[in-house]
């Protein structure tokens, strides 16, 4: 036998069930959890990518025939 306490929360809870548009589709907990996992899963990747962009030297050694080329000539200013 149920108690009265059962009773009336289960009453409580079939007419919240009925006030829910059965065609409508939310996402709900679920979806949110996905949601957020997704979102720190691209916080962390994002990290990681700084911290291997910060460790690559983008400054590339001029060949020696183009360096040659491409300098200007400058005067030596006298000493003396």
């Amino acid at each position: 036998m149920m108690s009265a306490t059962s009773t009336l929360a289960l009453t409580h809870f079939v007419t919240l069930a009925d006030s829910f548009d059965k065609d409508k589709v939310t996402p709900g907990v679920l979806g949110f959890i996905v949601f957020a996992v997704i979102g720190g899963a691209v916080w962390l990747l994002m990290k990681s990518m700084n911290k291997q962009m910060k460790k690559v030297d983008f400054e590339e050694a001029p060949e020696e025939g183009a360096a040659a080329a491409a300098a200007p000539t400058v005067p030596k200013p006298k000493t003396g």
